[in-house]
């Protein structure tokens, strides 16, 4: 079966044997294993996180960026004076 390219989003850099290796290596190398180790590697995608297959080891490195709903990068918490003192 192998994986789809939707599996594998943009904001994800993964390293085969200590390569940065394109969305098309690994989707090529995919067809060879079978269900239980696409279900695994999928999972590592989503997470992060270093694992081998067939004697090729996977480095899964995720950049995450926090947007809001317009796609800007959010500011964080905004306090309001006089909101942190109690009575």
């Amino acid at each position: 079966m192998g994986l789809s390219p939707q599996s594998i989003r943009s904001n994800v850099l993964i390293q085969m044997n200590g390569e940065y290796v394109k969305k098309e290596t690994i989707i090529s190398l995919s067809k060879n294993w079978n269900d239980k180790q696409i279900s695994y590697f999928r999972k590592m995608v989503q997470q992060g996180g270093n694992l081998k297959i067939n004697g090729d080891l996977f480095e899964i490195t995720i950049n995450e960026n926090i947007l809001n709903s317009r796609g800007e990068k959010d500011g964080g918490i905004i306090t309001i004076p006089g909101e942190d003192e109690r009575f």
